[in-house]
């Protein structure tokens, strides 16, 4: 496993040192991977949600009017669940 080396301000040490006395993590490194770990999970669903997004503006424009794609959705719905 690769080792990284990191400066931080007095007041994050004492956060991070905290967290590890309060028994949530087993130490400083176990804290920064749980973070690391969340933060690239919310970074693949933004690029999944952009993605679907992209998708969307790709497909066009529906022509019907709104009123008519919600009444469809909602009997797709009442059929479905009928």
């Amino acid at each position: 496993m690769a080792q990284m080396m990191i400066s931080m301000p007095d007041d994050l040490e004492q956060w991070v040192e905290q967290r590890v006395v309060d028994g949530s993590f087993s130490g400083p490194g176990d804290y920064l991977l749980s973070l690391m770990a969340r933060d690239r999970a919310a970074a693949d669903e933004l690029a999944w949600l952009q993605s679907e997004i992209d998708k969307g503006f790709a497909s066009g424009i529906d022509p019907r009017p709104a009123e008519k794609i919600f009444a469809d959705i909602r009997a797709k719905h009442l059929s479905l669940h009928a």
